[in-house]
């Protein structure tokens, strides 16, 4: 990508564990809302593409460094630098970051593949979208 597509979350305190540090689980769902909120900026609704093409993304594999800890109230930069799109799965390489300081805190590669959205099997990635995300590199 030429600039990496960012999505701004604060860290509330639902979101933590007692000691006010980011739960592990909750990284996933960070770097999630970044990802549909990357596809939203192409102009690609997840719900449109379901109802209206049939297709869904499932996560088909995720590797997750965790590097620093996210405390409440923190402002992240959650972000999308590089994706990949074959036939069927895209490949989507994401970074979150403290905004106060720009520390590191994950990295994250996610393979999601796309599926019939009612048969939940295997479905090639339409040509109109490969289009969008090339044009993002």
């Amino acid at each position: 990508m030429h600039h990496p597509f960012v999505w701004q979350i604060r860290v509330y305190w639902e979101d933590t564990d007692a000691g006010g540090v980011v739960y592990h689980s909750n990284y996933l769902n960070f770097f999630e809302r970044a990802r549909t909120e990357w596809l939203r900026s192409l102009g690609i609704s997840q719900s449109e593409l379901s109802s209206d093409h049939n297709l869904v993304f499932a996560i088909r594999k995720m590797d997750i460094d965790f590097l620093a800890a996210a405390r409440l109230d923190d402002e992240l930069d959650v972000n999308v630098h590089s994706v990949q799109a074959g036939a069927s799965r895209m490949t989507f390489h994401q970074e979150m970051s403290r905004r106060s300081d720009g520390k590191k805190l994950a990295m994250a590669q996610v393979t999601a593949a796309c599926l019939a959205a009612d048969s939940f099997k295997p479905d090639r990635i339409p040509a109109w979208i490969k289009a969008r995300v090339a044009e993002q590199q």
